[in-house]
């Protein structure tokens, strides 16, 4: 699996044309402590850079962009009674929704793993 991220600190990993999509570390550790999690509905279609989730954290509430165009496969259901999931796992367990994706072209305007790091040590 080939993962990517996003400018708005989300990160996608890639199995075939399903893209499972969360927030990496470093925007759960800007945000604090995660206490409510909104999920988008299986089926609602989005493009690329369109709000599909709501996190609320003890500091802020934040909008999940996606970070490429398809229809939603699936959505993680623990984190509707498990928001802390976010907290303690952000880039596995924490994932917020899987798409299908509809332009694979899309990711070539992301960032590889080392590009996120240098871009987010330019934010320090």
């Amino acid at each position: 699996m080939t993962t990517y991220f996003s400018e708005d600190h989300e990160w996608i990993s890639i199995d075939g044309s399903t893209g499972t999509v969360g927030i990496t570390e470093y925007a759960q550790n800007a945000l604090g402590d995660i206490v409510f999690v909104e999920v988008p509905e299986v089926g609602d279609d989005f493009a690329k850079g369109d709000e599909v989730a709501v996190v609320e954290s003890v500091k802020a509430a934040s909008e999940i962009y996606s970070p490429v165009s398809g229809e939603i496969a699936e959505v993680n259901g623990e984190l509707e009674d498990n928001a802390a999931l976010v907290n303690t796992s952000p880039e596995i367990d924490g994932w917020f929704f899987k798409i299908t994706i509809s332009d694979d072209s899309e990711l070539e305007g992301l960032m590889n793993a080392d590009g996120y790091k240098a871009f987010t040590a330019g934010l320090e």
